[in-house]
C-alpha cells in the first residue's frame, strides 16, 4: 500500500528545490518570473499570515502550497466569501504531475475543519489546473479581476 499524502512546513533549506520546480515551463506559464517568484515565496516563510506546505507521499514531494486568511490581502474576487474562509494557491512538483487534484483534496480536507469555505482562484485559461481542482472538490466558474485587474475563475470548496 502507498504511503498516505502529508505535508510539512517549507523551509529555507526548500528554496533550491522550489525554484527548479518554478523554472519548469508548465509552472513558469502560470507563476511567471520564477526568480521574483521564488523572492516572494523567501519573504513568505516570515510572513504569520501565510503557512506554505510541501505536500509529500512518504519521502517523495508531490507539490507545494501555500494557504491563508482570504481576506488578509486585496482581493476584490474572493470579496462575497466568508469572513473565515481560505484562500489557497498551488503548483506541482515534477513527481506530482497528474496528482495535484488527490493531494489537493487531501489538502483541502486537513483545511475544512477549520474553515467553512476555500478559494482557490486559477487563470481561466490554466485548463490542466482547473480540471484539478474540480478532483479535488473545488467548483465554480465565476471569472473575476483579481486585485492585480487580472483574470481569474474563482472556485470554492465547502464543508
Amino acid at each position: 500500500m502507498p504511503p498516505e499524502i502529508g505535508f510539512r512546513p517549507v523551509t529555507a533549506g526548500d528554496l533550491p528545490m522550489l525554484a527548479t520546480w518554478l523554472a519548469r515551463p508548465e509552472v513558469a506559464r502560470w507563476w511567471p518570473d520564477p526568480r521574483h517568484q521564488l523572492g516572494l515565496l523567501r519573504e513568505d516563510l516570515d510572513e504569520a499570515a501565510m503557512t506554505q506546505l510541501i505536500a509529500m507521499e512518504g519521502e517523495v514531494p508531490l507539490g507545494y502550497a501555500q494557504h491563508y486568511p482570504a481576506h488578509h490581502w486585496p482581493a476584490p474576487h474572493f470579496a462575497d466569501l466568508p469572513a473565515d474562509a481560505i484562500a489557497i494557491d498551488v503548483f506541482g512538483a515534477p513527481e506530482g504531475m497528474g496528482r495535484g487534484g488527490e493531494w489537493l483534496r487531501a489538502l483541502g480536507d486537513l483545511l475544512l475543519a477549520r474553515a467553512p469555505v476555500l478559494a482557490i482562484d486559477p487563470d481561466p485559461g490554466n485548463l490542466r489546473a482547473i480540471r484539478a481542482y474540480e478532483k479535488a472538490g473545488f467548483s465554480g466558474d465565476r471569472i473575476l479581476p483579481d486585485g492585480a485587474g487580472r483574470p481569474v475563475r474563482v472556485m470554492t470548496r465547502r464543508r
